[in-house]
């Protein structure tokens, strides 16, 4: 029995009439695919210092960086849900890769005129193909399986991820910043008008060709997922089951560990962006150069890869993804307070240490573990409601352009140790969910809550 479906795209399938063989090529191509995700979204945690310093701003505007690239996810994620419902996940992938296309291009005419506002015109078109890819790719990772293996399967995808993530700022960095360079910023400050514009559109026009590049790359990667054997995959039809127990359920506002889910995303990925692009901007006001700094970003992003590694060796075996997802969180919390108070420096073979720095990098793992946490919890037995269900998750990614800029307000107007301050309530919320919100199964005392 199934309900009326509509604009099926054709070529769909049941996720339970695909073969091994052809879970694993999904899995193994939604895994490249969630390399190319982590390679263009962290390559901000470089961008903000570097056009903090070409384009000559403040924290505040440098975190627009952060703001327009995850906006969009707000904005494109509901329309990419509705698109994906007429064209299908794989057509809706390639469309997403050529978005993001035009939107790395659009760095071009950005940098030949050194224009902040063109990059963040870039920035928010690339969030939008980005928008297009996530609202397909993760329902996608979580219903290809059993439910309960769901974060096992999150954490491969985020593995691929953060792997990508840890070369992305490294080798842009080694692209843009020379070793000479850190002369030239000390220099800056006594230069003309005329001599510190020549320096900076020097500067600026070094992402031109890696730009280029990476245009290039995102536009035949779309060709080539369009022929691959990557199957359409069927969400609009409900077994018996689901569709007698959501037979009551009209909307999404009658699923409320979705929406819950959706609030939870929207702190979650604020402390991830938070721990991976503030923590250059921290170091240097430590007094740490650039080019050394530089390799924060990819600590964090090895501590979560870490997570992940754990998350595919326990999950379910000896742990369950929501006895994970409650130790994440409240990890999360306690390093948050120690970053705040916790003030040594150490001397260590002639190298001084900040501990707080490493704190944050220890973020990476507390935060590993909590997106693949609450996708299967949040996505529970939606059925017909799985596509729409998983774009109003995606929503939640403007998280990532909103936090940012409560920091860099508070980091202006206290210190960039206070501004970690944020990330405290939103820990407390995950732990809300973990223990308490992922069970409720109506907003009224009708059922209250049901147990795993």
């Amino acid at each position: 029995m199934s309900t009326k479906q509509e604009n099926v795209p054709a070529g769909s399938v049941q996720v339970n009439s695909l073969t091994s063989r052809q879970t694993l090529i999904s899995m193994f191509i939604l895994g490249g695919l969630f390399f190319v995700f982590g390679f263009i979204t962290w390559i901000n945690a470089i961008l903000i210092p570097y056009f903090k310093i070409a384009c000559e701003l403040s924290n505040f505007q440098s975190y627009l960086v952060a703001f327009a690239f995850y906006i969009s996810y707000f904005v494109m994620s509901l329309p990419a849900s509705y698109f994906l419902k007429w064209v299908g996940f794989k057509k809706g992938i390639m469309y997403g890769l050529w978005v993001m296309a035009l939107g790395v291009f659009i760095f071009i005419p950005a940098a030949l005129t050194r224009t902040y506002e063109i990059f963040l015109l870039g920035l928010f078109t690339i969030g939008s193909g980005l928008a297009i890819l996530q609202t397909a790719a993760n329902p996608y990772i979580t219903i290809l399986g059993p439910n309960e293996k769901a974060a096992k399967r999150i954490s491969f995808m985020g593995i691929c991820n953060k792997a990508a993530g840890i070369l992305a700022p490294l080798i842009f960095a080694s692209v843009i910043f020379k070793v000479a360079d850190n002369e030239m910023l000390k220099q800056l400050p006594l230069m003309d008008a005329f001599q510190r514009s020549e320096a900076l559109d020097e500067l600026v026009r070094r992402v031109i060709l890696p730009y280029g590049i990476l245009g290039c790359v995102l536009t035949i990667l779309g060709i080539l997922i369009r022929f691959s054997p990557l199957p359409d995959i069927n969400t609009e039809q409900e077994d018996e089951t689901l569709l007698s127990l959501n037979a009551d359920k009209k909307n999404l506002f009658d699923f409320p560990h979705l929406i819950l889910g959706v609030v939870a995303i929207f702190c979650h990925v604020g402390t991830q962006v938070l721990s991976i692009d503030t923590i250059i901007g921290y170091a240097n006001s430590l007094g740490m150069p650039i080019m050394e700094a530089k390799v924060f970003p990819s600590y964090t992003l090895f501590a979560t890869i870490l997570g992940y590694g754990s998350g595919i060796i326990l999950i379910p075996r000896f742990i369950s993804q929501v006895n994970v997802l409650r130790i994440c969180t409240l990890m999360g919390a306690i390093l948050t307070l120690l970053i705040i108070y916790t003030n040594g420096v150490y001397t260590i073979f002639g190298h001084t240490i900040h501990i707080s720095i490493w704190f944050i990098v220890m973020l990476g793992l507390a935060n590993s573990l909590v997106w693949a946490g609450i996708w299967p919890l949040a996505l529970k037995n939606l059925g017909r409601f799985t596509k729409i269900g998983s774009s109003v998750l995606i929503m939640a990614l403007c998280g990532s352009a909103i936090f940012p800029l409560i920091y860099g307000y508070v980091a202006d107007l206290y210190s960039v140790r206070s501004a970690y301050w944020i990330l405290f309530p939103l820990y407390l919320y995950l732990v809300f969910y973990a223990f308490y919100g992922h069970l409720i199964k109506y907003w009224w005392s009708r059922g209250k809550t049901t147990q795993h």
